[in-house]
């Protein structure tokens, strides 16, 4: 349970949705398959204790790679939801302006991509997408590691004319430190207002989160505006990282920001501008 007020309207801006193969087809190239036992209508319910546990009212639901480019079960989660959801949807490399127009109908307000391990999206083709997503008010979720990646991928960051959105506090795996020429570059984007930083998923940059502390602090003080928070649940794909708790996740953040002012921007007011609830 969250030890400090969440204030109204607050958003869980990383989750995803998960449901049977049965009732959505599994991405063949998936590394894992979804918790069994559970229907599309139980894991939906499972998301509503989760945000009602947070003391949260909206979602960000990313599309799992698990259902690979096939984003129907996230859209169905987003439409179930209604007003209180918004979603970030897969794309391939082929695909063409008449999909991204789907998305954009379906509340879907991002199309991700993931740096690290590759998957159905390259940056080349994203890079290409950008104006289209950007005349409909849609941006990139890009999962990348800042210390290896960031100092590469700046310029053309900069020179996009929709926002990045970089998952889980931008990854750095090479130590929590943020003095890294690549950790570096994403502050400095950050602070200029062209990329944005999920204070997500801690529990994947070590065992002891108290030591990505500095991390958070870093990407809140680059610029707060810039800043989102989320859940990451039901944490899927954990590889060597150990099951979280959400309440103790909520809680690592409230334990580094700490005034209510800077904790209702990050969970209310800035999901709500760049996501439009």
């Amino acid at each position: 349970m969250p030890k400090f007020d969440v204030p109204a309207n607050a958003c869980d801006a990383h989750v995803h949705m998960v449901a049977g193969a049965a009732e959505f087809p599994l991405w063949n190239g998936r590394v894992e398959d979804p918790a069994p036992g559970l229907d599309f209508d139980g894991w939906l319910e499972l998301l509503a204790e989760h945000l009602d546990a947070l003391g949260m009212t909206r979602a960000v639901i990313v599309h799992s790679i698990l259902y690979g480019s096939d984003n129907s079960v996230t859209i169905e989660a987003v439409r179930r939801l209604g007003q209180h959801a918004r979603g970030v949807g897969l794309l391939s490399d082929g695909a063409k302006e008449a999909e991204i127009d789907a998305l954009a109908a379906t509340n879907m307000k991002a199309v991700r991509l993931n740096y690290v391990h590759g998957g159905v999206l390259t940056w080349d083709r994203a890079k290409a997408m950008a104006p289209a997503l950007a005349e409909r008010d849609m941006h990139i979720q890009m999962l990348a590691h800042a210390d290896q990646h960031l100092s590469d991928l700046a310029d053309d960051v900069r020179a996009l004319p929709c926002p990045v959105v970089f998952d889980h506090c931008g990854w750095p795996i090479g130590g929590l430190t943020t003095k890294s020429e690549g950790f570096r570059a994403l502050l400095a984007l950050m602070a200029e207002g062209h990329a944005w930083a999920k204070l997500s998923a801690v529990y994947r940059l070590s065992r002891d989160w108290a030591q990505a502390a500095p991390v958070v602090e870093a990407l809140v003080a680059a610029n707060p505006d810039r800043c989102l928070w989320g859940s990451d649940w039901p944490h899927l794909m954990r590889a060597e990282a150990a099951m979280p708790d959400a309440g103790d996740l909520l809680n690592a953040f409230g334990d580094v920001v700490t005034g209510d002012t800077a904790r209702t921007r990050i969970l209310v007011d800035n999901p709500s501008a760049l996501f439009g609830f």
